[in-house]
């Protein structure tokens, strides 16, 4: 197997880094072409004289214009923008682009990508649930591979690896519970965003972990789901899982089920995704089945994660639903990590931009983006309201 060149959209967060020790464990069949961040520049430094990366790209034009002028990076290609992390993902080079932005800026470099026929392991869930129907289209005419970087869906993409479509019968997703799960009812109200931040199981990125607890990342999964694996939502089944060792399961029609396990640690789905279909040793702790592990499972609690119940509701409802209660959600929890608003009333906030929202079938991405757009204007009105 040759080496393939990555390049990594978000090299700076948690899948960057992650993505990064994947490469650095099987540096005779990964190298590194680009890596692109928001405006942490200072983090691009080391990464880029370990792997002598060339070309690198800031979404923050001042950062780029910092990272310039500081003289950390001679040789190096230093491009700016949306438009630069475009061109970071079209490298000629590449083979691979890891799509690991947070929200909407993501959106334009993989579309781009995926036109030049890069595969693409994708870790932003806002792109399919914002331009599902874009993207899969585009993948499907271009013959670009949507490799999901996820837990949850990578497990799925490896069940159903060599199974004919006829023999799944539903999904099911496994969600730890976040960082509340036991938490009395009545106490949700009071909790802090530090609270929310100490995820049980998983080191993940502020949006994402607050997501967990709410379990709003499950709503978007359900809804990434649908496109990933071209399954309606009625057939995608979410448990609560505490252990996150069991990723996901995969009911077949014969009614048996067939379960995903690995620790929970990202380089797993991450190296999966970029050796597919190879396997070798991954630079992660293996699952020793001699230490005592127990695995339960159980439905989730409606009272206790709403956020869920309204995800559903826009992946079933469709259009640009999705996209309205992934703008109200990311909005909300901006909020209450800011001690703006309780942590109850994010899911109160998503239901009443949703109900306030006119979702309608997008016919391009600037109907997707303008739905964007005025939901987040909406919800950051509502919060206005319950300040005052």
């Amino acid at each position: 197997m040759e080496t393939r060149p990555i390049a990594i959209l978000g090299a700076t967060g948690s899948i960057g880094t992650t993505t990064l020790a994947v490469v650095r464990a099987h540096p005779t069949l990964l190298s590194v072409a680009g890596l692109a961040a928001h405006s942490r520049w200072r983090e691009l430094i080391a990464p880029v004289k370990e792997f002598n990366v060339k070309t690198i790209a800031l979404a923050d034009p001042a950062a780029a214009a910092a990272a310039r002028a500081s003289g950390e990076f001679k040789g190096v290609r230093i491009l700016e923008g949306i438009e630069g992390l475009t061109e970071i993902a079209c490298l000629p080079e590449v083979k691979t682009v890891v799509s690991a932005v947070v929200g909407t800026a993501g959106l334009q470099p993989t579309l781009a990508a995926i036109s030049a026929k890069k595969d693409i392991a994708l870790a932003s869930k806002e792109l399919l649930v914002l331009a599902g129907k874009f993207i899969t289209a585009a993948a499907q005419k271009s013959g670009s591979r949507l490799l999901p970087v996820d837990s949850e869906h990578n497990a799925i993409h490896q069940l159903l690896r060599d199974k004919p479509k006829q023999e799944i019968a539903r999904l099911v997703l496994t969600a730890s519970g976040g960082a509340f799960r036991d938490t009395p009812l009545e106490q949700l109200k009071n909790v802090t965003p530090a609270q929310a931040l100490q995820h049980p199981n998983w080191n993940m990125g502020p949006k994402v972990t607050i997501d967990s607890a709410t379990m709003a990342n499950k709503g978007l999964e359900i809804i990434e789901a649908r496109w990933l694996f071209d399954m309606p939502v009625s057939h995608i089944d979410v448990v609560i899982h505490p252990q996150s060792i069991i990723h996901s399961l995969v009911t077949l029609t014969d009614g048996t089920l067939q379960a995903q396990l690995s620790p929970p640690d990202m380089a797993y789905p991450i190296q999966d995704c970029l050796l597919y279909p190879q396997r070798l040793p991954c630079p992660a702790r293996s699952l020793n089945l001699n230490e005592l592990i127990t695995l339960s499972m159980s439905p989730p609690d409606p009272a206790r994660y709403p956020c869920l119940r309204l995800a559903q509701q826009a992946a079933t409802t469709g259009g640009t639903a999705p996209a309205i209660f992934n703008a109200a959600n990311e909005v909300a929890v901006s909020a209450f990590i800011e001690g703006k608003i309780a942590f109850t009333d994010i899911a109160r906030l998503i239901e009443e931009t949703l109900t306030q929202s006119k979702t309608r079938e997008p016919s391009s991405l600037s109907d997707v983006l303008q739905a964007d757009a005025e939901a987040r204007s909406l919800t950051a009105q509502l919060i206005q309201r319950l300040a005052h």
